[in-house]
């Protein structure tokens, strides 16, 4: 008669924690979620290269070489600015032409449609353009003038260059000087004269009671 066999225990005893040699995959990969854009802060002005070139300068040890850009900022709104900026690496030029851009910045009156009210036109060396308002047809322009009116957030506009040139940089100018005829006039005051308007806007002073 077969005596029953008795199932074996098994007495391999587990492995520690700490010598698990497989590494996390997340841990592998640095942890936590990815930067997404979304958590970038949006800039403030939306901005266009227009032209981007490099010069040379000769010294007297050789050539120099740098790097031009013509950049062009606004917010879509009527604010718009046309700016250049010059250095040996283009991030540097591109930052100093977005400041130049800033500092050149105009306001323009614009319409409830966010076109302009009359024809302008302006001549810039052998650059002329020629702007002008169209009810409905959205913007018609081509080259550096479309970009320039995109940043603006105008609408409905007819532009045309007149002359032979295909200089962007002289084209550009052209329209920042046909769009600054629209331009709203901010009066420019002196440092004194500015220091005086702001004493007499502090409150609680130079004011008298009416009885």
């Amino acid at each position: 008669m077969d005596t029953p066999t008795t199932p074996q225990k098994n007495t391999t005893a587990p492995t520690p924690a700490f010598f698990n040699t497989r590494p996390n995959s997340r841990d592998s990969r640095g942890g936590g979620r990815r930067p997404s854009s979304f958590d970038r802060p949006k800039p403030e002005f939306d901005q266009k290269i227009i032209n981007i070139r490099r010069v040379t300068r000769v010294v007297a040890g050789g050539r120099r070489f740098s790097f031009s850009v013509a950049l062009v900022a606004g917010d879509k709104k009527g604010r718009i600015g046309l700016g250049l900026g010059k250095a040996g690496d283009t991030s540097l030029a591109i930052n100093k032409a977005l400041r130049s851009a800033k500092k050149n910045m105009i306001q323009l009156k614009l319409t409830k449609t966010m076109s302009i009210p009359y024809d302008v036109a302006a001549k810039f060396s052998s650059s002329k353009v020629v702007i002008m308002p169209n009810r409905g047809r959205g913007l018609v322009a081509g080259s550096v003038i479309r970009d320039i009116l995109n940043i603006g957030g105008i609408k409905d506009i007819t532009a045309k260059i007149h002359g032979g040139t295909k200089n962007k940089l002289n084209n550009a100018k052209a329209t920042m000087d046909a769009l600054s005829q629209i331009a709203v006039k901010v009066p420019k005051f002196s440092i004194v004269e500015a220091e005086v308007l702001s004493e007499m806007l502090k409150p609680g002073e130079n004011t008298e009671e009416v009885n």
